[in-house]
């Protein structure tokens, strides 16, 4: 489990990004692997989960997970009734305790966030459709809506495929320029031509800051070049296998 240095000293908040190791799934899996929707063995996947609550202090079943789809949306949890239902979204946010919220991951950004003083948290799923589409921004208008304040929300990028693995095409560069001007400065060029490398996690901070927020991390951690602790879903399309395992960003106010 790793820390951010500026959550790690809020008080009434605890938080991990865990990496894939301290689970007991095998193979492309191994071993902290925490993904449903992979093909792993379902009892190691929940049993993977119950280690990432217990981490966290919390009973297993206070681990709440949305369903994601690269979307902007927010689950936004206002009373405990609501986990039953698991709707479609890329974040979540709440203010109840005794409740940690979690997001998989395998190269997008997991970012999660706290106003200890308000006590609301948020965990968000930022790869580019979400960053792009704006998911940091709905995630911060959530923790507002909650009673938090944008100059005290704290927030941390972990583990993310870096701008030295993430090549893209001249098409996907062209939405980004388009959309803002500004936007050329996350990517530098390729050796491949007309392919670029993009910067992600820069990204991601440039739209936590003009979100409002301030006071924010990237921990500067590559998905896909550190196989030892991190999954990959570029690293597995490139390699050809089957499947690959997901990784855990959660917070909870315990």
């Amino acid at each position: 489990m790793i820390l951010s240095s500026l959550l790690a000293g809020l008080p009434g908040v605890s938080h991990g990004f865990f990496t894939r190791q301290g689970g007991v799934s095998t193979g492309v899996y191994a071993s902290l692997n925490i993904g449903l929707g992979s093909s792993d063995d379902r009892a190691h996947v929940h049993e993977n989960r119950g280690r990432v609550a217990d981490a966290l202090g919390l009973r297993h079943d206070r681990l709440v997970f949305p369903y994601q789809v690269h979307s902007p949306d927010v689950w936004l949890i206002e009373a405990a009734t609501l986990l039953s239902e698991v709707p479609k979204a890329d974040a979540v946010v709440t203010a109840l305790p005794g409740l940690a919220i979690a997001i998989s991951i395998a190269d997008c950004g997991p970012v999660l966030f706290a106003d200890a003083e308000a006590g609301v948290i948020g965990a968000a799923h930022a790869g580019w459709k979400g960053a792009f589409g704006g998911v940091l921004d709905a995630t911060v208008a959530a923790m507002v809506s909650q009673g938090a304040r944008r100059e005290r929300i704290v927030a941390a990028v972990g583990p993310t495929i870096s701008q030295r693995a993430y090549e893209v095409g001249p098409e996907f560069v062209d939405r980004f320029v388009l959309d803002d001007a500004g936007n050329a400065r996350f990517f530098k060029p390729s050796e491949r031509a007309e392919h670029a490398m993009f910067d992600l996690p820069g990204y991601i901070l440039a739209r936590l800051r003009r979100a409002g927020i301030e006071r924010a991390e990237n921990l500067d951690l590559c998905t896909y070049s550190d196989e030892a602790r991190f999954f990959s879903y570029r690293r597995m399309t490139h390699r050809g296998e089957a499947d690959y395992g997901r990784l855990v960003a959660a917070i909870a106010r315990p």
